[in-house]
């Protein structure tokens, strides 16, 4: 009963989120008429394909209470050093090179996770840490140089760019992810233990479960994720710097509370991380449309934020009163 009564107000949530976008998608279509166009609609899925798989990773990393602020700098390191190999001629197949973007980002992943884990460093001071070291090392890697269009090969741009059956790349990336995850976080052994690592990890240890290494697992996972949209966002944007994706870890997490996710660990579900992810790049697409300041742009993101976090607090609190009001009986 107290398990239906908590699903009941997570799936409040998500409906209550639905009507939320569906209600800001009328009052933008109404003051610019372009919003809910085709070619509009596909811009937004096509610009917050990057963003919603990096959300699949670090939605598993929320999962078990932690966090991860060094996504922008692996997505940059990841991406330089795949660029790095296509502009020195590198004869290596586009998987090739995807796969090597993904094997950085993984072993980047692996470092963080372990400092986590093996170390019991605060996740946020470990990731933060390796964000700053990550990035200098993008710089050296580099020597401060830019890799530019005219220096990446057509078939490497193409990743980014082309489509499959008029669907661009980067959405089906997307959708193949969701599927993958969906059915990793919900149907095996090792994704319900990410949920119960998150939460009560002193009760995941006391029952046997591998608390250390799902940690561990769960910063390779968003670590290689991380690996494929640095060579992914390299491919689309045909350039690859050093401060590529600065504060690009702050849109996903947004877009992970958005949908839901606790930050406390636990909690969250693949339909709410998407639906979060579209209603982040829904924002970011619609207020330039109809001329928000960017300053206020930042402000507004910003309410909608406060009021999903307030949101979580609030069902989280009634999901504990049901918790204790059940234990006392």
């Amino acid at each position: 009963m107290l398990l239906k009564k908590i699903s009941s107000g997570e799936k409040f949530r998500d409906l209550g989120l639905v009507f939320f976008i569906i209600l800001v998608s009328i009052i933008i279509q109404f003051r610019n008429h372009e919003f809910l166009t085709p070619g509009n609609i596909n811009n937004i899925l096509t610009n917050t394909a990057i963003l919603s798989i990096l959300s699949v990773g670090m939605m598993m990393v929320l999962l078990t209470g932690g966090i991860d602020l060094s996504v922008g700098a692996t997505i940059a390191f990841s991406g330089m050093v795949t660029a790095l190999t296509v502009r020195e001629k590198i004869p290596l197949p586009v998987p090739l090179l995807i796969a090597e973007s993904i094997a950085v980002g993984a072993v980047l992943g692996f470092i963080i996770g372990t400092l986590v884990a093996r170390f019991s460093i605060l996740p946020i001071i470990a990731s933060l840490g390796m964000m700053n070291v990550i990035r200098g090392f993008t710089y050296l890697v580099s020597k401060g140089a830019w890799v530019s269009a005219y220096q990446m090969s057509p078939e490497f741009k193409a990743l980014g760019t082309g489509k499959i059956f008029g669907v661009n790349n980067l959405i089906v990336f997307a959708i193949v992810i969701y599927i993958a995850f969906y059915y990793f976080i919900n149907f095996t052994r090792t994704g319900r233990r990410i949920y119960a690592v998150g939460s009560n990890p002193e009760a995941a240890e006391v029952i046997g479960l591998p608390r250390k290494q799902i940690v561990t697992l769960v910063y390779v996972l968003m670590g290689a994720l991380s690996g494929l949209a640095g060579v992914l966002w390299v491919s689309k944007f045909a350039s690859a710097q050093g401060d590529t994706a600065v504060g690009y870890e702050l849109n996903v997490i947004a877009s992970c509370v958005l949908g839901g996710v606790s930050v406390s660990g636990g909690r969250g579900k693949v339909s709410g991380l998407i639906l979060g992810v579209i209603l982040f790049g829904i924002l970011a697409n619609a207020l330039p449309l109809i001329r928000v300041s960017p300053f206020w742009q930042q402000a507004i993101q910003g309410f909608v934020i406060l009021a999903a976090i307030i949101t979580n607090v609030m069902i989280k609190r009634n999901n504990d009163r049901l918790t204790l009001r059940k234990r006392a009986i």
